[in-house]
């Protein structure tokens, strides 16, 4: 059975979020959409880069994400939910120390880079130099609607409709639930990464373009008030069969903390008919409280994650 793939062109590509960005596609429930990303350098830097590449970087044109894409029936207090389906990845990608960026930026102020390289049919793993064996797992860095107020939002900081939220669990078979703000929601992505770890601290991840196929799904009159993510696999429990991962973003770590707790609780209450303190105390004996991002000023990613199989 041949299926009908939307293709989406890296061309049609923007910087920051903005209301008023013209849709470039109009899609419907379950149309399955192939999405072709730049890196988050914006195409300044190549598989042939060097340090002198990484002193010119333009930051005006840094994190740029594909879309808008305007979902049909999409209004303010919907959810949407973003199934990513799988990778089509390019073989290479960057890591690099930016002067000013990054959790140390205050010790590391010096340009490096590494680029790698790694198999796009087969994206297993990477050498970092001649040391370090790195397990790749593709996965969308930013990913958004846009937001009510208007005017232009920068690209960089994570917001709770979305964005540069760099959660390294947005990777193949996750579902995504977005809250939605205006009619058509207005759904980029871009930023996809081959790897990552929690925090992201030096401000880059191995940076990679990939082309990304996805499937919307819209949830009529369901709120939440961040992102809510569920996956359906992971390496922490003995099943394999995913998890629940809300989130907390802000300017204030403990504050997001708190948050990501609080609306998991309110999950587990509303999905799993436990109580509340039934579920605050299962959080502290199986959740993971993790920062997922912690360098794109002024806004931090906390998520926390409880593995589906303890309910099994």
């Amino acid at each position: 059975m041949n299926i009908n793939i939307k293709s989406i062109h890296s061309i049609h590509h923007h910087f920051g979020w903005d209301n008023s960005n013209n849709p470039i596609e109009r899609i419907k429930d379950n149309e399955i959409i192939e999405i072709s990303t730049i890196d988050s350098s914006g195409g300044q830097l190549n598989q042939e880069s060097t340090l002198s590449d990484v002193s010119k970087l333009d930051f005006s044109k840094v994190n740029p994400v594909t879309g808008p894409l305007f979902v049909e029936d999409a209004l303010p207090g919907d959810v949407l939910e973003v199934e990513i389906i799988d990778f089509n990845t390019s073989g290479w990608g960057w890591t690099a120390n930016i002067p000013g960026f990054g959790l140390l930026s205050d010790q590391f102020k010096s340009e490096a880079i590494n680029i790698w390289k790694y198999d796009s049919l087969n994206p297993k793993s990477s050498m970092f130099s001649n040391f370090a064996k790195i397990p790749l797992k593709p996965f969308v860095g930013t990913i958004g609607l846009a937001p009510k107020e208007d005017g232009l939002l920068s690209v960089v900081p994570p917001r709770n409709f979305g964005g540069n939220l760099d959660i390294k669990e947005v990777y193949s078979g996750t579902k995504i639930y977005l809250p939605i703000q205006v009619e058509g929601g207005l759904l980029s992505l871009g930023d996809t990464h081959a790897a990552q770890g929690d925090g992201e601290v030096c401000g880059t991840a191995i940076e990679s373009p990939m082309k990304v196929n996805i499937k919307t799904k819209l949830h009529k009159n369901k709120t939440i008030k961040s992102p809510f993510l569920e996956t359906n696999h992971n390496i922490i429990d003995s099943l394999n069969i995913g998890s629940f991962i809300t989130t907390g973003i802000g300017e204030d770590l403990f504050i997001s903390a708190r948050e990501s707790v609080i609306r998991m609780i309110d999950h587990l209450t509303k999905e799993i008919k436990i109580s509340d303190v039934e579920a605050y105390m299962l959080c502290s004996v199986a959740g993971n409280l993790k920062i997922s991002e912690i360098v794109d000023q002024p806004n931090w990613v906390v998520s926390f994650e409880i593995p589906k199989s303890v309910f099994n």
